[in-house]
């Protein structure tokens, strides 16, 4: 028991020091994404009709509320570190919870190395002087190491997102206090500044067709059918909604350094969920009303001519810098989030002992170097587009995991303490179940390369976990 102890004093521990605000920054920055910004004219264009486009919206903002409250009573129960990964140890065993674990961080890391290559992107456009400032290093690479040659000029945008993420790593590895600083303030700027777009489109002249216009002839179509043809048009564009959605569940990974983190994380969750639902109607009612229906539904970047219409002179710097605020949110988020789940998986003995250190400043300092290493050696593969289509379906498997689970708990510990119940179970949970496998099967079928890569890396996690296995 004493060896046992001096190891845990060793390893040190997370620091408890969130609270409610940050958690729900944490969510919002993991949630929002250039996604509102782009994806308003595809859904307009699929659907045709303004009623059907804000109700898109609001179905895809109640089912990442209902998914927002069942995961609130997993959390509750176990507000410890490791996000989703916890969820499914307590349920269906380690081994389950340390594929949920695997796949989870890979999603993660995944997330961030398109992130940055995508936010390398906006910082050249921001800052065109920097592509000459590393171009003699990529020179460099590129002789040193000649298969580096073929990416061109992309190779200067990927050592730009290697900056990026060292960047992030350093101020990581400096502590918790600056990581939660840091989300708090690009949180905060990036909502400020989609307020403002969405409120903006109220300031200027109503588009040339009304708000909400009559229904359009394929929706008519549609609907003389039967309502399984209206299902039919809304599903696609539900499916690319939901997406945009993805994230409300970010405070959970940060739950041990939570102040009552039983009650905090629920609330942050369901908060963040709620208060996206609002933000991405407002805008999607605000483009409506600036552009028209036409317009907006021919529109390849909506953000981009509705702040043409504010501001003539800046709208591309505006436009430009809400994109780069929105993935540097999602950047820091994801830094705070994934080590978390290498240090859950480390100190429940599944990974070497290393990944469950914390330093002093409250970081698990080799999991964000494992984090780091592994997100940058995505955006040096060259596959980033193969990755994000594979990251379509592994996001999905993190809600079936913890919806199953929240049933399966149900059922197996029905006695254990629950701080929070989720509103309207079974059937809240049995309908958010039922369309995260439904979407699932969606993306597998639309895209089943993705699918069988998927299902190869699940399987990837079965050599580790045995190994590790036996280590420990």
């Amino acid at each position: 028991m004493d060896a046992l102890k001096s190891d845990a004093a060793a390893r040190g521990a997370l620091k408890r020091i969130l609270g409610l605000g940050f958690g729900v920054a944490l969510a919002f920055g993991n949630t929002i994404g250039v996604g509102i910004l782009r994806l308003p004219g595809s859904v307009a264009a699929a659907l045709g009709d303004g009623r059907l486009i804000i109700l898109v919206w609001v179905l895809g903002g109640v089912y990442a509320v209902l998914g927002a409250v069942s995961v609130a009573e997993l959390a509750a129960m176990m507000p410890a570190a490791g996000g989703f990964y916890v969820y499914a140890r307590r349920a269906f065993g380690a081994g389950a919870g340390f594929a949920v674990g695997w796949n989870d961080w890979l999603l993660n890391s995944i997330t961030v190395a398109y992130a940055a290559v995508t936010g390398a992107e906006f910082l050249t456009a921001l800052c065109p002087g920097l592509v000459p400032l590393v171009h003699p290093f990529g020179v460099a690479l590129t002789d040193a190491m000649p298969w580096f040659a073929a990416r061109g000029a992309a190779f200067d945008v990927e050592l730009l997102a290697l900056l990026v993420i060292l960047t992030f790593t350093v101020l990581h590895w400096a502590g918790i206090h600056i990581g939660s600083a840091l989300q708090n303030v690009i949180s905060s700027v990036v909502g400020l500044m989609l307020v403002s777009l969405a409120v903006g489109c109220f300031l200027v002249p109503a588009g040339p067709v009304a708000v909400l216009p009559a229904v359009s002839p394929a929706v008519s179509q549609a609907l003389s059918v039967g309502p399984w043809a209206m299902v039919a048009i809304l599903i696609p564009a539900l499916r690319s909604v939901v997406v945009t959605y993805d994230g409300w569940y970010g405070s959970i990974y940060m739950a041990e350094e939570t102040v009552d983190a039983a009650r905090t994380v629920p609330r942050a969750m369901m908060g963040c969920a709620v208060l996206v639902m609002l933000l991405y109607v407002l805008i999607n009612i605000g483009f409506l009303h600036a552009l028209s229906l036409p317009v907006l539904a021919a529109s390849k970047l909506p953000a981009a001519d509705v702040a043409r219409l504010l501001f003539p002179k800046g709208a591309d710097l505006f436009v430009t810098a809400v994109s780069f605020g929105t993935i540097l949110s999602l950047i820091n988020a994801v830094f705070l989030g994934a080590p978390r789940i290498l240090y859950a998986l480390g100190r429940d003995g599944l990974l070497g002992r290393g990944t469950a250190r914390v330093s002093e400043s409250g970081t698990p300092r080799s999991a964000l170097c494992i984090t780091s290493l592994t997100v940058a050696l995505f955006v040096l593969s060259g596959t980033l587009d193969q990755l994000i289509a594979l990251a379509a379906v592994l996001f999905m498997l993190n809600y079936v995991s913890a919806y199953l689970a929240l049933v399966r708990l149900r059922r197996t510990s029905p006695d254990s303490e629950r701080p929070f119940r989720a509103l309207g179970y079974p059937w809240s949970t049995a309908l958010v179940l039922a369309g995260s496998v439904a979407f699932l099967m969606a993306a597998v079928s639309e895209d089943p390369r993705s699918g069988v890569a998927a299902l190869f890396l699940i399987l990837c996690a079965i050599p580790v976990y045995k190994l590790m296995e036996r280590s420990s």
